[in-house]
């Protein structure tokens, strides 16, 4: 893997952080010429090179960990540590040429590939399908001409095997033993599967290419070595564009994962993680998902998060945490009965908080100009102490303009946030500006536009980037926007408490090379690009 790329574009703030600003889009939205109806690992660089263009010298992606079929929101991956092979890039595989890659499909399926191609979202099920077949015969090349002879790919391989057994031996044979089950999580496996026997767990120790469970452990590791063999080159080559690259940490794994599979007992499954009562739900929310076992977790010094944390800073230059409050006190349930907060009180939910991101800070790292590589996501109702110690861990949190508000319910001027903070108009979880402005109510709009300097009327592009512009002046270190308010799109990523074939299916509307040719795109970047270099956010 790449080491971390120190890239200094923005001016420094009184705090000595870098001002830059960012591009919010999803992996699997990314669209380019011959890609496979999904965002490819190696359309990244050619993203950030984009975007770069718009004055915007950091990508955010969302999680791009592997999903158990039928699944498609990136927040419900079956594992914490490995790339979904969906992302690989089949034409850059190295077992793998235009003959070997149409044979794989046949005719049947490179009509298909020519159809999920110009599909307008993206079509999960058909694109998995599809890769599948063609790594499929990736790994039964490389198997035949590679590991049988020993090469020296053959060694390389082995190598990265040995390198990432930390991680990669489980979750290669969770996915292998839950392939073997048509699918089936691993509580409904024979007993030694499930309660993971020594004999079960050597087959991953050393597998062997038996045409059974070992060479399905073998094929995962090798999805694996290609997608980060994939990563890395991206990485390198985002770091040649001038950016960043920034991940997401969803804030626990499914029951369902491989990662509670082999450390069930820092899992406890026996209540389910939620959301207490709130205005939108006077029962509070059920998520189904199982609760972090702190006083197990800290016997071994919270190591499997602090591994988390540092696989994570191999793969981005920062993260994002994903609700944050989590770590303070998770709200709990069992069964029908009420729920409550464990831990109970402030004072030990202070304490889990700061002794949880502590140990996830240091074991990331910081950037070379000495910021955290993490970043918290602390929306909703949270309570004064979580970002007090926020502060003084040096953790910045977020700031979504439309939410801002001072005690008098008056819309804040972002210019007077604190450099310790991300500002942006929304997440994936929120309408994009572009389309959310015309949602808000009257009195919002009217403050907002006066900070913006938004004349009476002003619409289209014109208000885009004065909307803009008010973000790029925030105090914050670091402000994110979406790629559709770049690119004046309205439509959404996700939208809370839906299932919806339109959430998580989000596509550029056209290729990158369709759009860096287009004028308009081209003039709207211009224009984009002037407001971040006034704003100190880019280095001309």
């Amino acid at each position: 893997m790449c080491e971390h790329a120190g890239i200094h574009e923005g001016r420094m703030t009184s705090t000595g952080a870098e001002r830059r600003s960012g591009v919010t889009v999803p992996l699997f939205s990314l669209r380019t010429q011959g890609d496979w109806g999904i965002g490819q690992i190696t359309a990244m660089p050619a993203s950030a090179r984009f975007f770069r263009d718009a004055g915007q010298t950091l990508l955010q992606i969302l999680p791009a960990h592997e999903l158990a079929g039928g699944e498609t929101s990136p927040y419900g991956a079956c594992s914490a540590f490995a790339l979904d092979p969906i992302y690989i890039d089949v034409d850059a595989v190295p077992d793998l040429d235009a003959e070997a890659i149409a044979a794989a499909l046949g005719d049947v399926g490179r009509a298909q590939l020519e159809d999920v191609r110009r599909a307008a979202s993206v079509r999960y099920a058909d694109v998995r399908a599809l890769k599948h077949r063609a790594l499929r015969s990736a790994f039964d090349r490389f198997r035949e001409r590679e590991l049988a002879a020993g090469t020296e790919r053959a060694s390389a391989f082995r190598a990265f095997v040995a390198a990432e057994q930390a991680w990669l031996r489980d979750a290669a044979l969770y996915c292998a033993l839950r392939s073997s089950h048509d699918g089936w999580g691993w509580r409904t496996w024979p007993a030694p599967e499930r309660d993971r026997a020594p004999e079960v767990l050597a087959i991953a120790h050393d597998p062997v290419d038996d045409g059974g469970l070992g060479t399905r452990v073998l094929h995962f590791m090798y999805l694996q070595w290609i997608a980060l063999g994939q990563w890395a080159d991206a990485r390198a080559g985002i770091a040649e564009a001038g950016c960043e690259l920034m991940g997401d940490l969803p804030f626990i794994v499914g029951e369902e994962s491989a990662d509670v599979w082999a450390h069930r007992e820092a899992f406890r499954t026996d209540i389910e993680l939620g959301a207490p009562p709130d205005a939108f739900s006077p029962d509070g929310q059920r998520w189904g998902l199982p609760v972090y076992d702190w006083d197990v977790m800290d016997r071994d010094g919270l190591a499997w998060l602090c591994a988390r944390a540092s696989h994570a800073a191999r793969l981005y230059d920062r993260s994002r945490i994903d609700h944050v409050v989590g770590f303070f006190r998770q709200w709990v349930r069992k069964g029908d009965a009420p729920g409550s907060f464990v831990p109970e009180t402030e004072a030990e939910q202070r304490a889990r908080g700061r002794k949880v991101l502590a140990a996830m800070m240091q074991a990331a790292g910081r950037t070379p100009s000495g910021e955290s590589r993490l970043i918290a996501e602390d929306l909703g109702v949270i309570p004064p102490f979580v970002r007090e110690t926020m502060r003084e861990l040096g953790l910045p949190g977020y700031k979504v303009l439309p939410w801002e508000k001072d005690d008098d319910s008056r819309s804040r001027d972002p210019r007077a946030f604190a450099p310790l903070s991300v500002a942006t108009w929304s997440t994936h979880d929120t309408a994009p500006i572009t389309s959310w402005w015309d949602e808000l109510e009257p009195w919002e709009r009217e403050q907002l536009g006066k900070l913006a300097g938004l004349g009476d009327g002003v619409t289209g592009r014109e208000r885009d980037l004065a909307l803009l512009g008010l973000l790029f002046a925030a105090g914050s270190s670091l402000t994110l926007v979406l790629a559709q308010e770049l690119l004046g799109d309205g439509a959404r990523i996700n939208t809370p408490g839906t299932v919806s074939d339109v959430n998580w299916t989000w596509r550029l509307p056209r290729s990158l090379e369709e759009l860096a040719s287009d004028a308009d795109v081209r003039s709207r970047f211009g224009a984009v690009r002037e407001l971040a270099t006034r704003s100190g956010r880019l280095r001309v």
